[in-house]
This record gives structure tokens, sequence and C-alpha cells, in this order.
């Protein structure tokens, strides 16, 4: 799909653009999210980044399926236990729901996956009008914490709210 097709959202189309290989030999672009959030993003500074992947959708919940789902092949990919899979899957959930409650209609959703040995860094991003960081002493805020082990959260340039969530697969067991 074109970049033009994609990110049109008055032809609500979904986008999948998926960059495989190592992060810091790839040469390919990224798309306009990961310009603005590139110095943001931090992994495990001994961990590299296997593959990455890149999502962009309608901010409507109508599309959030579609997330929760390639979230769990994605967690499944760095053999996570399946409670840990779901963990993941809620937690992205429930920081879209976050963020489409502050969405611009019309705009879209992004989600770049960052897929390391074993552990996975996801982070939403959409724009809004005025962008306010969620408070963290929520209790949606302490489900996050819980499901995802590591959530930031930051209002960025070009008023783009971003929740980044970094799951690691249990190390005490035997892969």
């Amino acid at each position: 799909m074109t970049e033009e097709g994609a990110s049109s959202s008055a032809s609500r189309t979904l986008a999948a653009d998926v960059i495989s290989g190592r992060a810091r030999t790839a040469g390919a672009s990224q798309p306009e999210l990961g310009q603005q959030a590139a110095g943001a993003h931090q992994g495990a500074p001994d961990e590299e980044i296997r593959d990455k992947v890149t999502i962009k959708m309608p901010a409507d919940g109508a599309y959030l399926s579609v997330l929760r789902t390639a979230t769990a092949g994605l967690a499944a990919r760095l053999d996570f236990t399946l409670d840990e899979i779901e963990d993941m899957r809620i937690a992205v959930d429930e920081a879209c729901a976050m963020l489409l409650s502050q969405a611009i209609p019309g705009s879209d959703l992004t989600s770049d996956f960052a897929l390391g040995h074993d552990s996975m860094t996801v982070r939403v991003s959409v724009r809004c009008i005025a962008p306010r960081v969620p408070a963290g002493d929520t209790f949606a805020w302490t489900v996050l914490t819980a499901l995802a082990g590591s959530v930031e959260a930051q209002a960025g340039p070009g008023d783009v709210l971003t929740i980044a969530l970094r799951k690691s697969r249990d190390s005490s067991r035997s892969v």
C-alpha cells in the first residue's frame, strides 16, 4: 500500500508497514511518528532491537481488535507465555482507550512495536487538540504498570500524545 493511501483518514484504510532486520543496520525510513519519537524510544541499553513493526489505523475503537491481534502475534514470536501475551493485549487495549478519549476525530492511531531478544516495546500515539498526559496515580495507570512492567507517557511535538509500554519475557524460564 502506498503512503498516500495509508495517510488518508477519509478512506479509512488500514496500513501496516513491517520493517524487519536489525534496527542498527536497517536503512529504511521511519513513518512520521518514528521521526517525531525516535529520540524518545529507549529499550534496554544492552538489548538490540531485532524487528520493528508499525501499524497505522484510524483512531477509532472499532479497529482495536486488529491491534490486539497483532500484539498477541508479536508477543508469541518472542515466546512470551500465554499469560504474558494476554497481559500485553490488555495493556495495549487500555493504553489505546486512554489515547482515543483525547484523539482528534478522523486522526490516525500509530503503534510502533520494537522487538528485542526477550522484550517488546509498544509505543501507541495519536494526535490530540490539547494532549494531556494521563495521571500516574490512577487505577488505569496502575493496571497498565502491572500488566506491562514499564509504562511512560509523553505529549510530544505536533500535539502527539504517546504511551510507551515495555514488557520483558520472564527470564527465569528456559527457552
